[in-house]
């Protein structure tokens, strides 16, 4: 399903992970696709609250968290930088899909990063 929200199609996402040496692209390429489909089942969804919408970025959260190992894999990790560069994104994509009072320690309140 293509994304139509022109915000979120013209964002890049996790340029700071993909600026850095330390985060090898194939594995920041998997955080990236973990965001289009959050911002793609959002879409689909429509979230009517922000109950709603955490229930989806919780879940998307799960999946950074299973990428841990891919990260660790590549001699990398998600640490500081990282962790500060993907909560911004979950937060940019609350606030494109109209709920820019997200609080986003729930946003990825599921973490384990």
């Amino acid at each position: 399903m293509p994304i139509d929200n022109q915000q979120v199609t013209a964002h890049p996402f996790l340029r700071g992970l993909y600026s850095s040496d330390y985060y090898p692209d194939h594995v920041v390429d998997l955080g990236r696709a973990i965001l289009l489909r959050l911002c793609e089942r959002i879409e689909a969804e429509r979230p009517a609250d922000l109950d709603a919408l955490y229930v989806l970025t919780q879940a998307a959260t799960e999946e950074f968290n299973d990428l841990q190992t891919a990260f660790e894999e590549a001699d990398s990790e998600i640490e500081t930088v990282a962790r500060e560069v993907i909560a911004e994104d979950f937060w940019f994509v609350a606030r494109a899909y109209g709920f820019p009072d997200a609080d986003v320690e729930e946003l990825i309140g599921t973490r384990d990063w």
